[in-house]
């Protein structure tokens, strides 16, 4: 459903609401529900929480945005704020807390939505700039969603028999193999960001004119074959591909193949959670880092595109001259669009889902796997935050990089053609890929 910027008791937005939430919810449930509460008090790797506080995490915000900063109710549990505040204790240090035990954190949750929902069923809900087309229940929506995909990063760390299963992606259209292998994207102006989706972040905004040059895209993501030639022609041992910080990262770390990857006699083997299994050639590569991309692109004699790039090979419809939500038009994403929703614990063939393609014809621009871009994650011209600062702009800056397009891991309502991810450049426990770009005309 497209969300309007509007009153918040037109048409059926509480009903759509409702839907959201119980989505993210479900989801929850089958994450955590999946695993034994040792399972869930286990911090599987310092670089992730406990599953058990991601589970009150997400009651703790549910309930100071929905409950008190939009309806203005007493807090609940005033004493835990502390322990969920996700900036006053980081990830490694978090199992040492006073945590609310599995049962609690799963009452509290309980109670948390249920009166969220009785709030939702009144006429009016509070706060108005919060309570606008939905805002500050959209907002939760997405934030439940996005620790939902954290704590798929958790399940795939984990050791242990696999907890979690799901059907294998359908299998790539007929036409698959014989794609061009770049797209070119005109040069000209665009409507880069969005004033006007109802539940975009404020990262997102405002919409804002660009005039790029013309320039060609991959036209899917790139694939573990195609970075297997750069791992057989040596491109882990040779410097010359990579960036000075990129280089040092890879001698320090030790890096020698995409995370979770291992060969066993000549074979290209992956963990994948839980199941070991070889590599899928025609799959998106997956669990690299930006520096392992960016020296890939540079073995190509190519580049990573910039993020206003992506967005315009996302956006962009030439014949219209407008940017669209979604590669594919501005109608809400289906299963024939993209790989979401955590339908398939991996991504689809290169050259799935022809449905989603973008006016240039790019594929799988949405879905599958993030996108690590050149571009550092700073404000666009205008930019506001709201309604909290420490969402975006306390990331701002050179030490973070922009992913764009969302992954397998990704819900629909926290995935858009103007949604922007980020993370540090060495992180790869993440669903992130990349696709490269070269300057050029037609």
């Amino acid at each position: 459903m497209t969300v309007p910027v509007d009153d918040p008791t037109a048409g059926d937005l509480a009903a759509h609401i409702a839907g959201a939430l119980e989505r993210a919810r479900a989801r929850t449930r089958g994450l955590t529900g999946a695993v034994d509460d040792a399972d869930l008090v286990r911090q599987h790797s310092p670089l992730m929480s406990p599953l058990v506080w991601d589970l009150a995490h997400i009651g703790n915000q549910e309930e100071l945005w929905i409950l008190r900063n939009l309806g203005g109710r007493e807090p609940m549990h005033p004493e835990i704020d502390p322990l969920y505040d996700a900036f006053e204790h980081p990830r490694a240090e978090r199992p040492t807390l006073p945590l609310l035990p599995p049962d609690e954190a799963r009452r509290y949750l309980h109670e948390v939505r249920g009166r969220v929902l009785d709030l939702l069923e009144q006429p009016r809900w509070g706060d108005a700039e919060l309570s606008r087309g939905g805002f500050a229940f959209g907002m939760i929506a997405q934030h439940e969603q996005q620790h939902d995909e954290t704590m798929l990063i958790t399940h795939q760390l984990r050791t242990g028999e696999p907890a979690l299963r799901r059907p294998a992606p359908p299998a790539p259209p007929a036409d698959a193999l014989s794609l061009p292998p770049e797209v070119f994207v005109p040069g000209g102006p665009f409507t880069m960001g969005t004033s006007t989706e109802a539940w975009a972040l404020d990262n997102e905004r405002p919409a804002h004119q660009l005039d790029l040059p013309g320039f060609w895209l991959d036209t899917t993501p790139v694939t573990n074959a195609a970075y297997q030639e750069f791992l057989a022609d040596g491109g882990y041992d040779n410097p010359r591909w990579w960036s000075a910080p990129g280089w040092e990262h890879r001698q320090n770390a030790g890096l020698t193949a995409p995370l979770y990857w291992s060969q066993d006699g000549g074979q290209w083997l992956r963990r994948r959670f839980g199941v070991t299994e070889p590599v899928v050639p025609a799959e998106p590569v997956v669990h690299v880092s930006y520096y392992e991309a960016e020296a890939y692109a540079a073995w190509k004699g190519r580049r990573l595109p910039t993020e206003a790039e992506w967005e315009k090979a996302a956006r962009h419809d030439p014949a219209t001259e407008r940017s669209r939500r979604y590669p594919w038009g501005d109608e809400d994403p289906l299963p024939h669009h993209a790989n979401l929703g955590q339908a398939h614990l991996q991504p689809a063939p290169a050259g799935s889902y022809p449905a989603g393609a973008a006016p240039s014809g790019a594929r799988q621009l949405i879905g599958d796997v993030w996108e690590w871009v050149c571009s550092d994650f700073l404000p666009y011209p205008g930019f506001k935050a709201w309604p909290y600062r420490e969402y975006s702009e306390v990331f701002f800056g050179p030490d973070y990089k922009v992913l764009r397009g969302g992954s397998f891991a990704v819900d629909p309502v926290a995935c858009r053609g103007t949604f922007r991810n980020w993370d540090y450049p060495i992180r790869r426990q993440i669903f992130s890929g990349f696709r490269t770009a070269r300057n050029g005309e037609l």
